[in-house]
């Protein structure tokens, strides 16, 4: 990040004063705030503007950007310091109100003329509590990967979510059967803290359903392997396999090469209070990689007789 980078985010000159760029930070959050502004990227923005500020109001950390650059903490201590003091003002009491994380790792306080950068005094009720008042506290993300018989099945799963200050919160989800790929889970107050009034924000899971060796899934229905040897996919037979929801007997009808798919209707992805997806049964021929003699003798006599070529009929 360039020098002036910051200075560029507020839109203010690099000579501009304490109070200007307060002012253009009150401008840039109450438009950015995710509470407020819904588009995409604007609580990307929001965070990014708010590391500028802390950064600029602050006059020894802004000496240290001006002269140092995107490295500026490298050099000085002025994160550990701000840290530290934050920390000592909420074990102090900070007139009864508890601290709480906010954008870039900086803690927040509603208590009137709380500590920020540097010492200096912040008043978060006079900066948001005119246009917002009683604000919700901002959502949480976190992804969770399964494998396709895990969502097939459901059931009970821990989420470890790591907060901005290196916190860590634990919550238990319980899947239903059938979750999809992309599909989103909501934990009400698993979110960011309110301010005053507000309630907490919520949690969302991101459920992601990695393909296994055999398994994968398509929508919600699901494709496997199924491996039967060169005279089962030649005569036809009844394989028995195992499937997410259990074994299962597949019909491969005779003359069954490699690729060909069979579908089981009904026995994919259950869905709730909806129609469940398809299992294909992909045939993947397997030739036995070591022969006995008698094995050898036979697939050399089927070689004499047989006028199959299968480059020919392809």
């Amino acid at each position: 990040m360039a020098a002036d980078d910051y200075y560029r985010l507020l839109g203010v000159s690099r000579s501009a004063d304490a109070k200007e760029i307060q002012r253009a930070y009150r401008k840039l959050a109450r438009k950015y705030h995710p509470d407020v502004n819904k588009d995409a990227g604007a609580e990307d923005r929001f965070k990014q503007i708010s590391e500028a500020y802390h950064v600029l109001a602050d006059p020894d950390s802004r000496a240290q950007y001006d002269r140092f650059g995107p490295e500026f903490r490298q050099y000085a201590g002025a994160e550990r310091e701000y840290a530290s003091q934050t920390r000592a003002g909420a074990a102090g009491g900070g007139g009864g109100t508890r601290a709480r994380p906010g954008p870039s790792g900086f803690t927040w306080s509603s208590a009137q003329g709380s500590t920020g950068p540097g010492g200096a005094s912040v008043d978060w009720g006079d900066l948001f509590g005119d246009v917002f008042g009683s604000m919700r506290g901002i959502d949480h993300e976190a992804t969770l990967e399964l494998t396709v018989e895990e969502a097939f099945r459901g059931g009970d799963r821990t989420v470890v979510v790591s907060g901005p200050d290196g916190d860590r919160q634990t919550f238990d989800i319980q899947i239903p059967p059938g979750v999809l790929d992309g599909q989103r889970m909501r934990v009400a107050g698993g979110g960011g803290t309110g301010r005053q009034d507000g309630g907490a924000g919520d949690l969302i899971v991101t459920f992601r359903v990695r393909p296994g060796h055999r398994m994968r899934l398509d929508g919600k229905n699901i494709e496997m392997d199924l491996l039967i040897s060169p005279w089962e996919a030649a005569l036809g037979s009844s394989v028995s396999t195992r499937a997410p929801g259990g074994p299962i007997t597949v019909r491969v009808p005779p003359g069954s090469s490699s690729g060909r798919r069979l579908r089981l209707k009904g026995q994919g992805m259950p869905q709730s209070g909806g129609k469940p997806g398809d299992l294909f049964a992909k045939v993947k021929i397997m030739v036995p990689p070591h022969l006995t003699d008698r094995e050898r003798e036979l697939f050399e006599q089927l070689r004499r007789d047989s006028a199959y070529d299968p480059r020919a009929a392809s």
